[in-house]
C-alpha cells in the first residue's frame, strides 16, 4: 500500500506546483486593486432593492490592503421609499489568498420617506464592520469574496438597519 499511496502523494503534489504559469514575474508590482458588490432584492408589498458598493484598495503589503469603499441602495416598497449612501476606508488582512478578515467604517446619508404618513426625514448614522470570509480564485489576480460582517456600532432600537449582521458577497481584481 505505501508503495501506490507514496508516489500517488508526489505525482498529485507535483501537479499542483507545477500550474504557476510560465513567463510571469512572481511579483505584481501593481499594487492597486479594484472591486465591489451589487444587490439586488425583491420582496412582499413590492418590496424592491438595488445596491452597489464600490472599491478602490492599495495592497501596503503582499498581504495587507487598505483603501475606500463606497455604497448606495435604493429601496421602496408600498410602505417607504429610502436612499442611502455610504462611504468609508476599509482594511483587509489575507490569509493565504484563502481567506480574509476585514475591518471598515462606513457613514451613511439617509434619505427615508414613509408613505403611510407622508413623513419625510434626512439622518446619518455610523457603522464599523468587522469579520472576514473566504476567497475563491476566479482569474490570474482576480477573486469573489464570500464573508460576513458584523456592525460593532449596531443598536437594536435606534439603528436604522434590521441586524448588525451583514452577509456580504464581492469581487476583487488585483490582488
Amino acid at each position: 500500500m505505501k508503495k501506490f499511496i507514496i508516489p500517488l502523494f508526489l505525482l498529485v503534489s507535483g501537479s499542483l506546483f507545477s500550474q504557476i504559469a510560465v513567463g510571469t514575474s512572481p511579483e505584481n508590482n501593481n499594487r492597486w486593486t479594484f472591486g465591489g458588490g451589487i444587490g439586488l432584492g425583491f420582496g412582499s408589498n413590492n418590496y424592491f432593492n438595488l445596491s452597489a458598493a464600490p472599491r478602490v484598495g492599495y495592497r501596503l503589503t503582499d498581504d495587507l490592503e487598505g483603501g475606500v469603499l463606497g455604497s448606495i441602495s435604493w429601496q421602496k416598497s408600498n410602505a417607504y421609499s429610502s436612499t442611502m449612501f455610504g462611504v468609508g476606508p476599509f482594511l483587509n488582512y489575507y490569509i493565504g489568498r484563502t481567506f480574509f478578515i476585514s475591518a471598515n467604517y462606513q457613514h451613511y446619508f439617509i434619505n427615508y420617506k414613509d408613505k403611510f404618513y407622508d413623513f419625510k426625514t434626512n439622518e446619518n448614522e455610523d457603522a464599523l464592520y468587522l469579520g472576514g470570509g473566504y476567497m475563491q480564485q476566479i482569474g490570474n489576480n482576480s477573486f469573489l469574496q464570500l464573508g460576513l460582517m458584523y456592525n460593532v456600532l449596531w443598536k437594536e432600537n435606534s439603528s436604522i438597519f434590521s441586524s448588525g449582521l451583514v452577509p456580504n458577497i464581492g469581487f476583487v481584481v488585483g490582488l
